[in-house]
């Protein structure tokens, strides 16, 4: 057998035994939201500017047991959104999961992403989330998607960092050898890797990480299972990452956890080596904080297939010609008190809270809305940068 099948085939085997990611079916949509699953929010941070247009056509590939798709429906009211996935339980999963909320735009496929070419057309979003590193050859799984990407749409890619998961990786390791020839029977390495983890002594480093850190999750058995028995992982480093996008033969254009990749949270307490650190070329910023923060898990962010337009609104004219909207992932809105769309509580002031309110359906510009509030256009720049508002040119 082609060791790539027979890898896949353990995936799926994984998958049909614990369906993950195992969060409850609901008779409603589900709360809340995650902006980079929502077309306005994610285009935006793409791009600078809001999407001409709603009705995408939307890739969740990998799409496990539904929990993302679900959203990218009901987040998208004019999408299309298909998912695929290796495991025919995952995906009965995401069927009843999306029938039962009333997410009925999407469509979904037992498929390999090997195999996406059999979808027709090409896609303007795919979101491929946890999905890479656990495929045999993530390079041709990357490449494959690409092929699926249409001009000017966007990529969004979740994989697992090694540093990070450094612990994880020694207890997967300790649990397969235990296993020995029972490997590949997932129930069997959850009650092994479970008793371990009773065994070791409280100051063990392995355990004292998994109480700290993944120990709530991990009660679940499909959590516990997708985390150390799981048949196949690849861990990226920023070096092994980047050759990963490069494979895939797009554009690079951010991490989407932004604030996880500023030096300034790392190294604030001196500016001198703060500035000298900043002169680093950008992967090279990246892979100091890789080093300097053991804690980073993952690399979450968007590629791109070109042609795709870029606004920085460095110039004002264009700016104050801009038409705003408030970014409709925040909570608590109307409010000074928000969450924004990453779930950070956000204190407005009077003047920002006035002109958010002013941006209305986003017909209006910065220029007309100005006189009626005391901000200025550098604040302006601030709520952008903050991504409290969307811009339209």
């Amino acid at each position: 057998m082609d060791p790539t099948q027979s890898v896949s085939d353990a995936v799926a085997k994984l998958y049909n035994t614990y369906p993950f990611p195992p969060e409850p079916l609901l008779d409603e949509p589900p709360p809340g939201y995650n902006w980079r699953w929502h077309w306005l929010a994610a285009y935006s941070f793409c791009t600078g500017q809001t999407p001409g247009w709603q009705d995408v056509k939307i890739l969740d590939a990998g799409c496990g047991t539904g929990v993302g798709t679900e959203y990218l429906v009901h987040l998208n009211p004019q999408a299309q959104v298909t998912g695929i996935d290796l495991s025919e339980r995952a995906i009965a999963t995401a069927q009843e999961r999306c029938r039962r909320s009333g997410a009925d735009r999407a469509t979904f496929y037992n498929l390999s992403i090997y195999d996406v070419d059999q979808l027709t057309g090409q896609f303007d979003w795919i979101n491929c989330v946890g999905v890479l590193h656990h495929m045999p050859d993530p390079k041709r799984g990357i490449q494959a998607l690409a092929d699926k990407l249409a001009p000017g749409g966007i990529f969004h890619i979740f994989v697992y960092a090694a540093i990070g998961r450094w612990e994880i990786a020694l207890m997967q390791k300790a649990i397969a050898l235990v296993q020995g020839e029972q490997r590949g029977d997932y129930q069997d390495g959850v009650s092994v890797g479970r008793q371990i983890f009773a065994s070791l002594p409280d100051g063990n480093r392995l355990k004292r990480r998994e109480q700290e850190r993944w120990a709530m999750e991990n009660q679940r058995d499909e959590c516990f299972a997708d985390m150390y028995v799981h048949p196949q992982e690849i861990d990226y480093t920023l070096d092994t990452l980047f050759d990963l996008i490069e494979a895939s033969g797009l554009e690079f254009l951010g991490f989407s956890n932004p604030r996880v990749w500023q030096l300034e949270r790392l190294l604030s307490d001196n500016p001198e080596l703060l500035a000298r650190a900043n002169q680093l070329p950008e992967k090279d910023r990246y892979r100091l904080i890789e080093l300097l923060d053991p804690e980073i898990t993952h690399f979450e962010f968007f590629l791109a297939k070109p042609p795709l337009p870029r606004y920085d609104w460095s110039d004002d004219a264009a700016l104050l010609n801009a038409k705003p909207k408030r970014n409709p992932c925040m909570e608590g809105w109307p409010s000074r008190s928000i969450f924004d769309y990453d779930y950070q509580i956000v204190n407005l002031s009077e003047a920002e809270f006035a002109f958010l309110e002013a941006c209305g359906d986003g017909s209006n510009s910065i220029k007309d809305l100005l006189p009626a509030v005391e901000l200025t256009l550098a604040q302006v720049r601030q709520l952008l940068q903050r991504q409290l508002i969307l811009l339209k040119p």
